[in-house]
């Protein structure tokens, strides 16, 4: 049996999706520290105008060191509606942005107090919306020492200095704005999801 561990992610690039859908299992990592600038708490769209982050704010506790579980999604500036915002302007014209709004709107509607509970349940929503069922569990601890048959992905996946991973090797597929900016890889699932709706699930 092939098992990926992972860490935490907001609407998570497809290569994160990838391992989802390949593995046996996969272990999601909830005892790690939350480091900033990775996609536990942002996710990246194309626009018109190219690529967009889109950042949850998270509260600051009183050291820098703060396990993934236990950080706590911030309230300031309105985040959710910018984030529905910019998705609804960036997708609004793709295939099956009107064909999955219903399901999504209610992430960026409802408050959840913590990141990794909104992360979990927003993946398991875009998993029944890309029609896989993939077989996730949680660390109960920080995993230090990775058992054989086990792919680290950890520090492979994220937005600056990815690793190498020679599994992945982004095929294009149409996005809305090809055209002006030429295929854009790895984008957070959502694109994927928009522009091929039903067949995402065969890119995966």
């Amino acid at each position: 049996m092939t098992t990926a561990l992972l860490s935490s992610a907001y609407c998570a690039p497809v290569q994160w999706y990838q391992k989802l859908n390949r593995y046996d299992a996969v272990v999601v990592e909830q005892y790690d520290n939350f480091l900033k600038q990775t996609y536990r708490n942002r996710c990246i769209i194309a626009t018109a105008n190219g690529t967009q982050t889109l950042t949850i704010p998270v509260e600051k506790g009183d050291s820098d060191k703060c396990l993934m579980r236990d950080v706590r999604i911030s309230d300031h500036g309105n985040w959710r509606r910018l984030h529905w915002n910019a998705l609804a302007t960036a997708y609004g014209d793709s295939p099956f942005f009107d064909y999955y709004a219903d399901d999504l709107r209610p992430f960026y509607e409802q408050r959840f107090e913590f990141l990794f509970d909104f992360n979990m349940q927003l993946t398991e929503k875009l998993c029944e919306l890309l029609d896989i069922t993939p077989n996730i569990s949680l660390s109960e601890e920080y995993v230090q020492d990775v058992e054989s048959g086990v792919d680290d992905f950890r520090d492979t996946i994220r937005p600056k200095h990815p690793m190498p991973d020679a599994d992945f090797i982004p095929k294009p597929y149409y996005q809305v704005y090809a055209q002006r900016h030429g295929f854009i890889p790895n984008l957070s699932i959502l694109d994927l999801l928009f522009n091929m709706g039903n067949e995402a699930l065969f890119y995966l």
